[in-house]
């Protein structure tokens, strides 16, 4: 089992206030929600109008499933915001499933 943990950092350039932003992650962070089922929550930049990270997690039994995942959630980033993707990494967590209680 595979934990993976997400972050995508965000250039809003059209954003002149907070508020600005705050449409757009929120936005975003449902679009996200509703569409993968997975946590998402903005995780830095909160005082800074024009960028904004997220990060994201899910669970995955393989390594081509992550990876297959990943790579839609960054096409349905950078397709579903007027935002432009500035970066982007991710770590995969491997979890022993042999663990007794």
């Amino acid at each position: 089992m595979l934990v993976v943990v997400a972050l995508f950092e965000l250039q809003i350039e059209f954003a002149q206030s907070l508020k600005d932003k705050r449409s757009v992650v929120k936005s975003l962070q449902h679009k996200l929600r509703d569409r993968f089922g997975m946590s998402v929550a903005e995780v830095a930049l909160q005082d800074v109008h024009q960028r904004a990270r997220l990060a994201l997690s899910f669970v995955a039994l393989e390594h081509a499933a992550a990876d297959a995942n990943l790579d839609r959630i960054q096409a349905f980033i950078e397709s579903n915001t007027d935002a432009v993707m500035a970066g982007f990494t991710a770590e995969k967590l491997e979890f022993d499933e042999g663990l007794t209680f």
